[in-house]
């Protein structure tokens, strides 16, 4: 199987939406390390079982983390492959952004003579 490098542009969606929320990034980080059952997600947070699974199911559908039934359990973990492709995605917004900058820096740069020179 080819991994899938390229985000489509709905993925993309999905993926900022789910880290949007500071309850979705932390579900995330918990679940990177070990598998946990959504029981167990749910009660470090003050807020409902139904809300927990709510935050779940974005993340699920962004691709950022897989659910799977054990019994009567939903059990979760972080997806390191969908993980590395938003990471890549990131990347690529980072040299843009370098590229861009050092662009500005060496236009302010070659600017600079020709201050000094009226002064």
């Amino acid at each position: 199987m080819v991994a899938q490098s390229e985000l489509s542009e709905t993925e993309i969606d999905r993926v900022f939406h789910a880290l949007a929320a500071a309850t979705r990034r932390d579900i995330l980080r918990r679940t990177i390390t070990e598998e946990q059952s959504v029981s167990a997600l749910a009660g470090d947070y003050d807020m409902s079982f139904a809300a927990v699974q709510k935050h779940v199911a974005v993340l699920e559908a962004a691709g950022l983390i897989i659910k799977r039934a054990e019994g009567r359990e939903r059990l979760v973990r972080a997806d390191p492959e969908m993980i590395a492709r938003a990471r890549a995605l990131l990347a690529r917004y980072e040299e843009l952004w370098r590229a861009r900058i050092s662009r500005l820096d060496d236009l302010l740069a070659s600017d600079a003579p020709h201050e000094n020179k009226g002064v």
